[in-house]
């Protein structure tokens, strides 16, 4: 899956934030934003589902670090396919309504169903702290600052995916 991954990253995505299945926070002690239905199905359909870390800020505000679910969550036996980003920073209020801005880096690990939901919580963690050390890395090395990508700076209300080095041109729009 890392390998097919691969083929998608980076992966730049932007839409609304809607409310979820509620157990982020409630069941799991870590609140995600899931992207609407609009956004999911514009992801290729041969996006690998799983567990990937990257970068996102919320309103175009200031940029963190992200783990992001995408699939159908097997561990509670879903069918429908979500796109949920976990931002490493603590927010004061939900932001439903939001424009979410993302982008995809790396892939960490498929996504699995786990015999308790504490040790669901357990592979959270290390997602977490795999990608902070992916990212940390990453930083240090320099090649390209994603955190400070030209898709952060745009203001963008449109509901898309794109794949691939985004460049954008003097009005701002992205291209390809």
């Amino acid at each position: 899956m890392k390998d097919l991954a691969k083929r998608f990253l980076p992966c730049f995505m932007n839409g609304i934030v809607v409310h979820g299945f509620q157990r982020g926070s409630k069941q799991l002690g870590c609140p995600t934003a899931n992207l609407s239905d609009r956004v999911t199905t514009k992801l290729d359909p041969t996006f690998p589902y799983g567990v990937y870390f990257g970068y996102a800020s919320v309103d175009n505000g200031p940029v963190y670090r992200m783990v992001l679910s995408c699939g159908t969550n097997p561990h509670f036996h879903n069918t429908k396919k979500t796109i949920e980003a976990h931002l490493l920073h603590e927010f004061p209020n939900d932001f439903y309504g939001s424009i979410l801005k993302i982008v995809v880096l790396g892939y960490l690990r498929e996504m699995a169903s786990f015999k308790t939901i504490d040790e669901l919580k357990e592979a959270i963690r290390n997602d977490i702290n795999s990608a902070n050390k992916a990212l940390d890395y990453l930083e240090e090395d320099g090649a390209f600052n994603f955190k400070e990508h030209d898709f952060f700076k745009i203001i963008d209300n449109c509901e898309n995916v794109i794949y691939g080095h985004v460049s954008h041109n003097h009005t701002g729009k992205a291209n390809n």
